[in-house]
């Protein structure tokens, strides 16, 4: 063995340490070499032999030991048994199993086609020539070297040097005996051979508890699925038509432990499962469990995008909630962030030593407005990388959506920026066509990905913008997501609700307006956590009014939202009306569910969410102009709206009257499309939630006195805030 290979192994600089390493025919002997920093001796085994088949000499105390075995004996395996000052340790060598990567694997990684990139990538245990252990497979083009350090070698450095294959800039090693929950990081020296900070598996199953982060080993082919009932019928449960309601929920601080800590997956599933169920939502939404090493970041500073947080337990921990999730028909939406990353050292960031996933240029590469990184959307490797980590949610944990973060801040060149921070792009303009680009084939993959699971996955965009065709087919110059955030629509309606009633009149236009756009998209009506932070205050406490005006402000508001075109989200604790900011760091107050007025916001959520899915005319045409219909939304001198929410079949519409008013009134005369008894289905200001109880008695019959360009109308009473709707019944 040369000096140049020795000195390359023993500085950790060596990219083919099979080259040198294991087995080698050298005319008609066979060589075994074996590096073993810091071994006094290696003495050479047969796979089952209980004695040495021979010592190996140490090459110059370079930890490099060699020596002649018998080929036809060592055919079989051997084994190694290393002795150091502190004892000996027995293993298989890494060096002597063949690459296990195809070519074509290499092939789509290197084109950014992999669609499955994460079979590959990453730590995998798996049996490789009858020996179990993990393969490590990592992407670091501009790497002259890379190792790999963990639990199972004492977090040496040297000790385990990966193969580079060529081009593709892939680096792989197979591990023996090396299994589930091992903890590990890749050691990588640059083009000039210094060595980096130890970096975290981007591909990385799993990850140690914050201040800790390394990646850890995950053998996620162990979990067997029980939610086939659900996969088979969840294609009719997330298209437009179906009734969609979602709890967005921060698995950190919904509720905690006694001592303030976390709760386990299982915890979850025992707890916050039946509690949305009782609420009647259809589907939870995640903030972001992709690991991060920020608690107060909420998670959308993630560093690990393929691994679970290890706050609340492992994978198989995780899909076990997920699992218990869907056999509770229940469907799960994960906030999912690839707009950005932070810059700790163990992250992404210059992860070969280059700028490989972010771009060089903090004028296109780094977000002021978050102290992050940003993706470089034209490098294919790094599409790739993202495009697959969505499949990956979908296809490995049985995810049924992704709604995606801060989709403007990728959209645009300029976002957030000041003239001078920002590169326009080839035409001159702030649109980036690259982010836009990565946007299709996200989706257009996550929907095929879907499809080979019986269809039925969805995606959501937070887009804060007017951008064009959010939502519409990728075939015909759209992003393609299913859903939108209409964030134009919640942030006019809480300017109003903020309001005194004795000024609403002026700020009418506020709740009239969003249905002017209200069928461009695919809408969903977010209150989410962004409106309960930051010094906003809670939903409650933005109402005006005494106390009691305050519920009936928030009761009124929340049955204007049930009516009007769109899917619903409410964020956690909104259900109950906290009446403090929320906090990520503790529970959600829930001594406030002992008090009446609290646990009668849950009653109306309850009934407005049963109504909202057993009503068709509520959901069926959310997305489409043929669904609603105004009555009167020009009745700004008396705070009052009304318009009528038709079903497809036009037979059993509903009316929807809200008067934001607190002065009651009587023989409030409002057209109607249809002769006949009209039920009153719901009223927030129903004793049963903590109202005055003023109402319709059920409901009325029409009389054929015109209005509002209807043949017929109904005489109201209409309770001081809050909100009517009725359900025509049908003559049979």
């Amino acid at each position: 063995m040369n000096a140049k290979d020795i000195n390359k192994l023993i500085s950790g600089c060596h990219n083919d340490p099979f080259s040198c390493l294991g087995l080698h025919k050298i005319g008609r002997k066979t060589l075994l070499r074996v590096f073993a920093p810091q071994a006094i001796s290696v003495d050479v085994y047969l796979r089952n032999g209980r004695k040495p088949l021979l010592s190996l000499k140490e090459i110059e105390n370079s930890g490099v030991f060699e020596g002649h075995v018998p080929a036809s004996k060592i055919k079989a395996g051997y084994t190694l048994d290393a002795c150091f000052k502190n004892g000996s340790h027995r293993f298989i060598d890494p060096y002597c199993f063949p690459a296990s990567l195809g070519e074509l694997d290499l092939y789509l990684l290197s084109e950014g086609k992999h669609v499955n990139a994460f079979n590959v990538m990453g730590a995998h245990v798996m049996t490789h020539d009858g020996v179990r252990g993990t393969r490590f497979t990592v992407w670091a083009p501009n790497a002259t070297s890379v190792c790999v350090a963990g639990d199972f070698n004492h977090w040496n450095s040297l000790k385990h040097p990966m193969h580079s294959h060529g081009g593709s800039g892939i680096w792989e090693l197979f591990v023996p005996e090396v299994e589930d929950g091992v903890a590990y990081k890749y050691a990588l020296r640059d083009k000039v051979g210094n060595l980096l900070p130890l970096k975290a598996d981007p591909f990385g199953f799993g990850a140690e508890i914050r201040p800790n982060s390394a990646s850890v080993i995950r053998d996620l082919k162990t979990y067997e699925w029980d939610d086939k009932d659900w996969i088979q019928a969840r294609k009719n449960r997330h298209h437009r038509e179906a009734p969609i309601s979602i709890y967005e929920v921060h698995l950190g601080s919904w509720q905690r432990t006694e001592e303030n800590g976390f709760l386990s997956y299982q915890d979850l599933a025992d707890k916050l499962i039946p509690y949305v169920k009782t609420l009647g939502f259809t589907h939870l939404e995640l903030m972001p469990i992709t690991e991060h090493p920020f608690d107060g970041s909420w998670g959308y500073q993630p560093i690990g995008l393929y691994a679970p947080t290890a706050r609340h337990g492992t994978p198989n921990d995780f899909k076990a909630f997920i699992d218990a999730c869907h056999q509770a028909d229940l469907g799960i939406i994960l906030d999912w962030v690839p707009g950005h990353f932070p810059s700790d050292e163990h992250g992404l960031a210059e992860f070969d030593g280059t700028h490989l996933y972010e771009h060089a240029d903090p004028r296109k590469g780094f977000h002021p407005d978050w102290n992050t990184l940003i993706f470089n959307f034209g490098r294919r490797e790094v599409v790739n990388y993202l495009v697959a980590n969505a499949r990956f949610w979908l296809e490995e944990y049985h995810l049924d959506g992704l709604r995606v973060d801060a989709v403007a801040s990728m959209l645009y060149l300029d976002y957030s920026r000041d003239d001078g921070e920002w590169l326009p792009n080839a035409d001159g303009g702030n649109q980036n066509w690259e982010a836009v680009k990565f946007l299709q084939s996200m989706n257009a993959d996550a929907y095929n990905a879907g499809a080979g699971m019986g269809g039925g996955i969805f995606t959501v965009a937070e887009e804060s913008t007017a951008w064009p065709g959010v939502t519409a087919p990728t075939d015909h110059d759209g992003l393609g997501f299913g859903f939108k955030w209409n964030m134009g629509w919640m942030n006019d309606t809480l300017q109003y609700m903020s309001e005194d009633p004795i000024n609403r009149r002026y700020h009418h236009h506020n709740m009239t307006f969003g249905i002017d756009y209200a069928f461009s998209e695919n809408y969903i009506l977010p209150l989410s956590h962004d409106e309960v932070v930051h010094g906003k205050g809670s939903l409650l406490a933005r109402m005006p009014g005494d106390p009691w005006q305050k519920f009936a402000n928030l009761r009124a508001y929340y049955g204007f939202m049930w009516g009007h075109p769109g899917k619903k989200l409410l964020f956690m604790g909104c259900e109950f009306g906290q009446d403090a900011e929320w906090k990520e760091d503790g529970s959600l107050d829930w001594h406030l569910t002992d008090f009446p007025e609290h646990k009668n916001i849950q009653k109306l959520i309850s009934d407005l969410n049963t109504l909202y899915c057993q009503t068709p005319a509520l959901h069926e045409q959310d997305c489409v102009s043929d669904g609603f219909e105004w009555m009167d939304g020009g009745a700004q001198a008396d705070n009052v709206l009304s318009f009528i929410r038709w079903d497809k079949s036009r037979e059993t519409p509903c009316l929807i009257v809200s008067n934001f008013s607190p002065v009651p009134r009587q023989d409030y005369n409002i057209g109607v499309p249809k002769s006949g008894h009209w039920d009153e289905v719901l009223n927030t200001d129903s004793s049963h939630y903590g109202g005055s109880g003023v109402g319709n008695m059920g409901g009325f019959e029409t009389t054929s006195i015109p209005n509002h360009g209807q043949p017929q109308s109904l005489k109201l009473t209409l309770p001081p805030l809050a909100t009517l709707i009725f359900k025509f019944k049908p003559k049979f």
